[in-house]
């Protein structure tokens, strides 16, 4: 079975002629043409004959593939229009994969899900992101509560850096946070850009994001808290003071310092030395002003 693998360099490239496919920078594609890190992807997602998933971009199917030899049943979400035919043929033999010409970020996952996820126990995204708007395709989704337990996806190195930091490091940012509150997350591994094509000018890491039962603080505005956190992180050299003081700009700088301290915060910390369950005290002290 192996010999017939999509993501090997030669079965990519005569996919790709046989086609007359051409790679639309508008759409980051970067298709991945090795084997093992594609078996490490699977198996960092824990895929078995109960788990539906989710794929955002197959592409031409080298790891959809993958997943399909492993899950109940897979839905793949492609935007680019020429990749549908493509899909139809090196799927064929994969009866258990549904392709979905559709845009990820205005697609109703949630009802998606009812109609096609509802026989399986666990439900997984895992993915080759587009690098473009990794961010914004994972928040829309954890955003959401939808009834998915893991997303385990590629996407740059740096960016998966950032979402698995933690307090006290370069990386840790208002994303880590955002991502942590909802999702334990971990990098699975990293991969180089020369197992790509065309080879993307980074490497990349694939990050596992397990959701949580229970958020890590409970405060009673989440939306509030994410605007505090990003108003913290404003100008990252600032201190916590400078940063909050400006965002409440409403309020005189010394009340703003008072709030600080009635949250057990030094007010000249920085936010990037704050932990989550800290971010939580500061919103229900600032919530109430």
């Amino acid at each position: 079975m192996l010999e017939k693998d999509i993501a090997t360099m030669g079965k990519t490239r005569e996919i790709i002629q046989k086609h007359g496919f051409t790679f639309k920078k508008s759409f980051g594609q970067n298709f991945l043409t090795d084997t093992n890190i594609l078996t490490k992807i699977v198996d960092a997602a824990d895929l078995g004959p109960d788990v539906g998933v989710i794929e955002i971009g197959p592409g031409i199917g080298a790891l959809t593939e993958y997943i399909a030899r492993r899950a109940k049943k897979v839905i793949a979400y492609e935007i680019d229009p020429r990749l549908i035919p493509i899909l139809d043929e090196t799927m064929v033999a994969y009866p258990n994969v549904k392709v979905i010409h559709q845009d990820i970020l205005k697609a109703d996952v949630g009802e998606m899900i009812l109609a096609e996820l509802a026989d399986v126990k666990e439900i997984a995204v895992v993915a080759n992101l587009p690098y473009y708007i990794t961010t914004p395709i994972l928040m829309g989704l954890i955003e959401k509560r939808l009834p998915i337990d893991r997303y385990v996806t590629m996407m740059q190195k740096e960016v998966a850096e950032r979402l698995s930091a933690k307090p006290g490091t370069k990386d840790y940012n208002a994303l880590s946070i955002a991502v942590q509150y909802f999702t334990d997350a971990k990098i699975a591994l990293t991969v180089p850009k020369t197992v790509f094509i065309p080879a993307p000018n980074v490497d990349s890491a694939v990050v596992r994001l397990d959701r949580r039962q229970e958020p890590p603080v409970q405060v009673s505005d989440e939306g509030f808290l994410m605007d505090l956190v990003h108003g913290a992180f404003r100008q990252r050299r600032k201190t916590l003071h400078n940063n909050l003081a400006s965002y409440f700009s409403h309020l005189p700088k010394a009340e703003v310092s008072a709030l600080i301290s009635k949250a057990g915060i030094e007010p000249s910390r920085r936010a990037e030395t704050l932990s989550i369950q800290e971010f939580g005290q500061l919103s229900q002290v600032f919530q109430n002003v």
